[in-house]
Formats: C-alpha cells, structure tokens, sequence
C-alpha cells in the first residue's frame, strides 16, 4: 500500500512542496481553536470568540477562489507569498489589538482570512508538472487528502502546545510566523516558480462557466454540511456520556476513518470516469452516515464514527481529478479554490442547520441531517450524470518545471482519457 506513496514522495521536489504547502496551511487550519482560545485568555465570552472566527472562515470562502484567480493570471510567487505575509500581519495585529478595539479586531480577522494563500489549491496545480504519470497524479490527490486530516488533527495540538509553553498571544504569532515560511518554500521550488496556466478565456465567471464545476460544488457543499453538522450532533451525545472525552475519541474517530480509507483508496489504481467513481463514493459516505441514529453506547458509537469517516478522503482526492477534468483552461487553481470555499461554507452551514435541529427534535435528529444531506449530495450528482459526463480540456498547468520552462505541455486528460 505504501509503495505507490513512497513513489510520488521520492519524485524530485514532491516533499518540499507538500511539507511546504501543509505547512503554510498551519495557520488556517489552528485559526478557529487559536482564536477562541485567546480570546478567552483575554477574558472574551464565546459569543464574541465565535464572531471573530466567523469572519474569517467569510474572508477565508471569499478570498480563496479570487486569489485563486490570481495565480492562475500571475503564476504562484507573485500571488502565495504577498498574500501569507499580508494574512500574518493582520493576524499578528489582531493578536496585539484584542480586546482593545472590537472594530480593529474584527477588520484584522477579516484581512487575515482574505488574504489566506491559496496554497492548497495551488499544490493541486503542481502536480502534474512533478509527477511523471497521469496514474500518480491521482494518488497525489489521495495522498494530499490524507495530508489534510492529518494537519488539522495536528494542528490544534500545536495550538495547544504554544499556549502551555507561552501565551494563547504567543501561539497566534508563532503559527502565522510558520505559515509565512511554509508559503516561501513552496513558492521558492522551481516548480513553482515555472508554473503557468494554461491560456484561458477572458470570462468574468472564470471557473464557474463549467457547468460540470458548478454540479461538483454543489454537491460538495452538501457534502459539508454533513460533516459539519456531524460535529454538534456528537457534542449533544457526549454529554451525559463522557462529556469532552467522548466528543474527542469521536471527532478523532472521524479522522482516524478518513486516514484509513484515503490511505486504501489511493493505493491503488482504479478503471473507468471519474466522475461514475464519485457516485458510488458519496453513496458509500450517506449509506453509512445513517447508523448514526442508532447512538449506541460509546464504544459502539467511536466505532460507527470511524467507519461513517471511511468515505470521506476517498471523495474528496476523487473530486480533485473530477475538478481537474471539468475546470476550463487556464482557471485550474481557482477551481480547485471554490472546491475549498464550497466546502468550508457547507461546513458552516451543517453546523447552523444541526444546532437548532438538536435543540428541538434532539441528538438523534441531529445524526440524521449528515445522512439527509449525504443523500442529497448523491441525488445532485445522478440527477446531473449527463452533465458531468463531458468533462471540458483539462485547466492544468502548461508549462512544464522540471524541463525548458518555455516549452507548452499538453493537458494529460481528455474526454476519452482512462481515469
């Protein structure tokens, strides 16, 4: 199983960049548990540490997919690095205005979650440019899926760390620090710096004038929703029955699953479109959302909670080839944003949707919004087969890193192509 992964690691560059991306991304990903753990410290209430962390998930949906344009329109560098300085300063300002001015601190959130770099996006973009075979891409994508569950299971306990060893203050800088040097090593690599779009149509709607694209996204959002309504409705069962414990070997359940089924899923190579895979993956994901409901002791629940987690990367690392199949010339890494953003709006919303769900239809209502809107993911996708069965020219990268920067490489995908 590791063999396929030890390969794309051993690829030249390949570490660098996704060390460097995971790395750049530590400060998205510690944002929401940094900040409410600050606020706190500085004697905030919860009401305001949520605020603050709403506007920049907002700026951070916002900002992804027109940074993403700008790469696709000005190349990494130019783009990456600038705006990871820019999200440091305002997070290093927020993190010395606190509580000092409300309207200070809220703007500082808000320039910090727009100017986020589009790093992961941009990594999606690379690699066909580092890998050799079209059969590596798609494990990259595996492997990039997995990469993401572990960085977000590590990086609250960075967080944590900081503030044990020095101040919730401190831990805002340190990992904002870290990110900026993460986003430098990427856009640093000669991968990065000799990659270019492809050449794109001038259209105010970018991406989004696939068709295919917008099908993708709002499934996707759907597929959010589940998963962020998973986290309140395990909340609501933990207590009385562990409290926190509980609501952690849950939460840790669910990344735990997505390990182990993105690690199986990109071990090998899979036959046919894409796209008819991505149906029977979110399938499998609603299907096993619904034992769920059964809330059974918590032994039994962790166990449901990690398998209802099995599906999970394995979609989104195929949802990466399906992106990359239907995203239009030149607008590759801003698709590749809006899957991101989608995502992250999703997520939001499933929280906002199973909160009040739990408070007047209880815990068991709450376990079967995932399952509802893991089916409706799945009713989006058959429902636009036709739709997503004529990908467009793939929008990958156009010039080659690894040879005469100058010299245009064409798209590996087509329509025919075998995924």
């Amino acid at each position: 199983m590791a063999a396929g992964y030890a390969e794309i690691l051993r690829a030249r560059h390949a570490m660098r960049l996704l060390t460097g991306t995971l790395v750049g991304r530590l400060p998205n990903a510690t944002a929401p548990i940094a900040v409410v753990l600050f606020i706190r410290a500085e004697g905030g209430t919860y009401s305001l540490a949520g605020g603050l962390a709403a506007v920049y998930g907002v700026a951070n949906a916002i900002g992804q997919p027109l940074l993403g344009r700008l790469v696709d329109l000005r190349g990494q560098p130019r783009v990456q690095l600038p705006a990871a300085v820019l999200s440091a300063l305002a997070m290093t300002a927020f993190a010395f205005v606190g509580m000092d001015s409300l309207p200070l601190a809220y703007a500082a959130m808000a320039l910090a979650g727009l100017f986020t770099p589009p790093l992961e996006g941009g990594l999606r973009a690379l690699w066909p440019s580092v890998l050799a075979r079209e059969e590596q891409v798609h494990t990259a994508y595996a492997m990039d899926a997995i990469a993401q569950e572990v960085m977000f299971t590590v990086g609250p306990l960075l967080v944590t760390l900081c503030v044990s060893l020095w101040s919730a203050q401190a831990a805002l800088v340190v990992l904002n620090v870290i990110g900026v040097l993460g986003a430098l090593s990427v856009v640093l690599s000669k991968p990065s710096r000799a990659w270019r779009s492809a050449p794109r149509e001038a259209h105010w709607l970018g991406a989004l004038r696939s068709s295919g694209l917008l099908v993708l996204l709002v499934a996707f959002l759907f597929i959010g929703t589940a998963l962020g309504s998973i986290t309140v409705a395990a909340m609501s069962y933990a207590e009385g029955r562990g409290g926190d414990a509980v609501y952690g070997w849950l939460m840790a359940a669910i990344g735990m699953g997505a390990l182990v089924g993105g690690s199986v899923y990109g071990a090998r190579q899979w036959s046919g479109a894409p796209e008819r895979r991505l149906r029977w993956l979110v399938a499998l994901l609603a299907l096993f959302y619904v034992p769920l409901v059964l809330m059974p002791g918590p032994v039994a629940m962790v166990a449901l909670t990690a398998v209802a987690g099995v599906f999970l990367a394995p979609c989104i690392a195929c949802a990466f080839i399906v992106v990359d199949r239907h995203a239009p010339p030149g607008t590759v890494t801003e698709a590749f944003s809006w899957l991101v953003t989608t995502f992250m709006v999703g997520s939001s919303v499933g929280t906002a949707v199973a909160g009040p769900v739990v408070e007047w239809a209880g815990t068991r209502w709450g376990f079967a919004v995932p399952a509802a809107t893991g089916a409706l993911a799945l009713v989006v996708l058959l429902s636009t087969a036709r739709v997503l069965a004529e990908p467009r020219t793939s929008g990958r990268v156009a010039r080659s890193s690894e040879n005469d920067p100058n010299r245009a490489v064409e798209p590996r995908f087509s329509s025919g192509d075998r995924a």
